[in-house]
């Protein structure tokens, strides 16, 4: 059988908008097997060669609708392939239910309990900062993540439960990251990746991807943060409601900017009039998650000002971030101080130290009692930006102060 099966499958799975978990259930159906002979599991090691699927060929056909042929057939692709979400799941299944379970029945009313904790932590997040939060963000991923394994339910009641573990995930990933513990919110995001996916759930999935594409990019690994980011567009498909595009869209344009170079600055400035075009699809009446709340034109425009600052463009970052900053809520204590940061970057690119030092003076003020190290770094970016004009009085003074 030759090695371009597992391609193939992929190809014809993705081509279907399913995970994994959902084409094994599909073999399952066609095959007449009682349980779960093929999981999610055995899918992943057929796509990537690491088993063959020989007798289940077949059945793998017919779910993915297509002749055995197809599958076996030879793979000649004109430029590398995407990497895919599913190549971002972690080794194993962390959210295998236990075989013998002894907790108790969950029903809905416990996964409605979860769904708001999970909200009320995403609001905690507004106005704290990652030091503050880690601790009970993980408790209640924990939490979770034993509720589901341990406990019986249901299947539709099993779905939902992954669904909020992903969304748990999200965020605490999200503050994970804004505490300076990468390597753990990494590990967060792909948990929540899988249960996004199980849960087949793309809408999530893509943006647990983009939110891990977004630290990726922040951390020196701007190459495997563009990949994902567009993988995670990619792979949420063009049904995702308008919101999540934008969002998805902003972070392409991130990635690209981080990447550097004309070529993704060019695909920078497409990816954010994309964005724009994705939130003007938006409407009344129009759903979307509840975790989208936050998605709007102002939030687009954050991104827009600091794409232009990252790209040295102070002549159109600077009013952008002046207007922003004019409408902020002034409790978001973490996020005036990074909006801020890239304000002071774009004074010294416009040549304006003196402006810089006073937004800077204001940006260390605000970060001092801020448990992020996402801020803390910015500071960092900032002072060094700044002793490029040490000469300057006012600039050495913050200089002094900061030292």
């Amino acid at each position: 059988m030759g090695s371009n099966v597992g391609a193939n499958i992929r190809r014809e799975r993705e081509r279907l908008g399913w995970s994994q978990a959902r084409l094994a259930r599909e073999v399952c159906r066609v095959a007449g097997v009682q349980g779960d002979p093929v999981g999610r599991q055995e899918i992943s090691r057929w796509e990537i060669g690491k088993r063959t699927p020989r007798e289940w060929l077949p059945f793998l056909a017919a779910a993915l609708g297509v002749s055995p042929e197809v599958l076996t057939g030879p793979q000649a692709p004109t430029e590398p392939p995407l990497p895919t979400l599913a190549d971002y799941l972690p080794e194993g299944d962390p959210l295998a239910p236990l075989s013998a379970r002894e907790g108790r029945r969950i029903g809905m009313g416990q996964v409605g309990d979860l769904q708001q904790r999970v909200h009320g932590l995403r609001l905690a997040d507004d106005v704290l900062a990652g030091g503050d939060l880690i601790r009970p963000a993980l408790r209640e991923l924990r939490s979770a993540v034993r509720l589901y394994r341990e406990g019986a339910h249901t299947g539709e009641v099993g779905r939902e439960l992954l669904r909020q573990i992903g969304e748990l995930a999200q965020i605490a990933g999200w503050i994970a990251s804004d505490a300076g513990q990468h390597a753990e919110a990494e590990r967060i995001y792909r948990l929540g990746l899988s249960a996004a996916r199980q849960a087949e759930d793309h809408t999530l999935a893509g943006n647990l991807a983009g939110s891990l594409a977004y630290q990726l990019s922040n951390v020196g690994r701007e190459v495997e943060g563009l990949d994902l980011a567009r993988a995670a567009l990619h792979g949420a498909g063009s049904d995702a409601p308008p919101k999540a595009r934008a969002l998805y869209l902003d972070r392409v344009a991130w990635a690209h900017t981080k990447a550097g170079g004309i070529e993704n600055a060019q695909q920078a400035m497409r990816a954010l009039g994309e964005a724009g075009e994705a939130l003007a699809e938006d409407s009344e009446g129009t759903e979307s998650p509840a975790w989208l709340y936050w998605v709007d034109a102002g939030e687009l425009k954050v991104m827009e000002s600091r794409v232009y600052a990252e790209l040295r463009r102070p002549l159109r970052a600077v009013p952008l971030l002046r207007d922003v900053l004019s409408r902020y809520d002034a409790t978001h204590t973490r996020e005036m101080a990074l909006y801020l940061s890239w304000l002071a970057v774009a004074y010294a690119d416009a040549n304006e130290p003196e402006e810089a030092a006073a937004t800077a003076e204001r940006v260390i003020d605000l970060s001092r009692d801020v448990a992020s190290e996402r801020t803390a770094e910015r500071v960092r970016v900032v002072l060094a930006r700044l002793a490029e004009y040490a000469e300057v009085p006012e600039v050495r003074a913050v200089l002094d102060s900061a030292a």
